[in-house]
């Protein structure tokens, strides 16, 4: 079945196995352009022509930028690994700072972004980036060069038979892209996947995800750039299904509706938004109604897999859906049968929800670094329970070292860390790779991530405190948009929370009480603290005594990627969460 050795195989394989008429779909103008499996190769064969006739050599570093995913970014991706040289995916969110660094740092030659706002940004600091010979642009901009005139160009010019000596040229042990951790802490690591190690991975996820092969639509929102998301598109290539480009974050509930997709990635934190606004939904009910939506929750609250509630659980779950859970899913284009959630914890109640709306949500884990999948669930061969991330794929061995850290041995494992032989080195030991993750395999082969290696801490009195897990069970309350808790070397921890303040104005509302009009009135009113402090006292007894939260401030800013305070994947970025607010740090501590 395989006959993909590298990444650029995978559109020909689909060509020659499917040939899909809307192998990949972008909404330009209001109206969804499809791009076929021929046209797709046709127009990265055009641009690869085009390339070498720059003089761009194998090896040669290529920034990929895209404030959306679209259809240039795939032919770029192809068009630049089938010539031998690199492609570098960089997030479009991050600073003009962390450009400069990784463009000099990769040694990046040419790069292609998608619009104005990049192209102005990237051309402010194009004088600190010596290397760099031009900027193309997928938007049509005024004073820039455009990838369609590298796909006329490509046309006219006659050298195919150089392009097919680099194709051959390039081996699966190759590099194929340098992608740069989204830097939680200091300066972003390059990290080197070969082709291999996608393709390795992709192929290991192939008896885990439940595709309907050449039928299935997929929808892709999550940045090209992460390789969670382009793992999946090439997983999708492979298997035929039809991918659609989200517009963007905001439109995705009106996409979804226009796509009707089959299957869809997500982080967490979009299924938490899309949870919340159901649930204010259910809330706004009144009578008979509303019983009847928060009784339906109940029951999908306690779903398990394999019916193994019994026949009275699933007769009520039966009614629940026809009642309520149904609309659920019909609210989501009525075809979405397949969630896949990774990148950060998933709370178990959201995975249970919505599954019993007819929509598996498929929890996985995985790093960068491993290309990125390294477990996942999976409803077949009872490859699913809740608390886990499923077993680690078929072609990986894992195993937990005596401290608990999660390591892993296998054909995904990055090259290692571009120009970093000493980080490389730390984390690449006796053929496995250390993840930092905290971590135990259950008598069943289940994987179960208990926290971050780097994110836990001691208190004063020597007690471990793991943030991940405390923090996940404090985002169930609705009042909490996100949370970060602190206190290493401190006797007990603490938190900061950012509140949900769309939920707390209409809880206010609903109370007639006075909270003040901004964020900062908001979050110093001693009714809104009062209530916060009886939402921590609901939770804290989920925890031991020494895991509670007893002190903590609530913070005016929403955390967001565009302040700096998450990752593009929506991750903290603990240190400099702990450095905006290191007064209320220094109050909470009382130092």
């Amino acid at each position: 079945m395989n006959t993909v050795n590298r990444l650029f195989d995978v559109p020909y394989y689909a060509m020659d196995t499917y040939n899909l008429e809307d192998l990949f779909v972008t909404k330009q103008n209001n109206k969804w352009i499809k791009t076929s499996n021929s046209e797709f190769i046709e127009k990265a064969v055009a641009v690869s022509k085009a390339l070498i006739h720059l003089g761009i050599q194998p090896n040669d570093k290529i920034a990929l930028i895209s404030t959306n995913n679209r259809t240039e970014w795939n032919i770029m991706d192809t068009a630049v690994l089938q010539i031998g040289a690199q492609t570098v995916p960089i997030y479009p969110t991050i600073s003009e700072d962390e450009f400069e660094y990784i463009f000099n740092h990769s040694e990046v030659t040419y790069c292609f972004l998608s619009d104005q706002m990049l192209f102005d940004k990237i051309t402010s600091i194009k004088n600190k980036i010596p290397l760099i010979k031009d900027i193309y642009t997928f938007d049509t901009i005024k004073g820039a060069k455009n990838l369609s005139e590298l796909i006329e160009l490509g046309k006219s010019l006659q050298n195919e038979e150089e392009l097919e000596k680099r194709k051959s040229a390039v081996k699966t042990e190759d590099l194929a892209t340098i992608i740069y951790t989204s830097g939680t802490t200091g300066k972003p690591k390059g990290v080197m996947l070969s082709h291999k190690n996608i393709i390795s991975n992709f192929l290991g996820c192939q008896d885990r995800v439940p595709l309907k092969i050449g039928k299935d639509r997929a929808m892709s929102f999550l940045p090209c750039c992460h390789v969670y998301e382009r793992m999946l598109l090439y997983l999708y290539q492979y298997n035929g299904i039809a991918i659609y480009f989200a517009e963007s974050i905001d439109k995705i509930a009106a996409n979804i509706v226009e796509i009707k997709p089959n299957v869809m990635c997500v982080v967490p934190r979009l299924l938490e938004k899309v949870y919340d606004a159901i649930i204010a939904k259910g809330t706004a009910l009144s009578g008979l109604k509303k019983k009847i939506f928060f009784w339906a929750v109940g029951v999908g609250e306690k779903y398990e897999p394999y019916h193994r509630n019994g026949w009275w659980y699933n007769q009520k779950l039966k009614m629940a859906q026809k009642l309520v859970l149904s609309k659920w899913k019909e609210g989501l284009g009525g075809n979405l049968d397949l969630i896949v959630s990774g990148s950060a914890p998933l709370q178990q109640r959201l995975g249970k929800i919505f599954s019993a709306a007819g929509m598996l949500v498929m929890e996985g884990y995985g790093l960068t670094e491993t290309s990125p999948v390294i477990s996942v669930n999976s409803m077949a061969n009872h490859g699913f329970k809740y608390g886990t991330v499923g077993k680690p794929l078929s072609n990986l061995e894992v195993k937990i070292a005596a401290d608990g850290e999660i390591l892993v041995k296998g054909d995904s494992i990055m090259l290692g860390y571009y120009k970093d032989e000493e980080k490389t080195g730390e984390v690449l030991k006796d053929g496995f790779f250390y993840t930092e993750d905290i971590g135990e395999l259950d008598k069943d082969g289940f994987l179960k991530i208990t926290d971050r290696k780097k994110e836990m801490f001691k208190t004063s009195g020597g007690k471990y405190i793991t943030p991940q897990s405390i923090e996940n069970k404090m985002k169930e309350s609705r009042f909490i948009e996100q949370i970060m808790v602190v206190g290493e070397g401190e006797k007990m921890p603490a938190a900061f929370i950012q509140p949900d303040f769309n939920f707390l104005k209409e809880w206010a509302k609903r109370k007639n009480i006075a909270i003040g009009t901004t964020n900062e009135e908001i979050v110093t009113n001693e009714k809104v603290i009062e209530r916060y402090k009886k939402v921590l006292d609901s939770i804290n007894p989920s925890f031991g005594h020494w895991e509670q939260i007893k002190k903590f401030e609530l913070t005016p800013d929403v955390w967001g990627v565009d302040n700096g305070l998450l990752t593009p994947t929506l991750k903290l970025k603990r240190k400099i969460i702990k450095e905006k607010y290191k007064d209320l740090y220094a109050k909470m501590f009382q130092k």
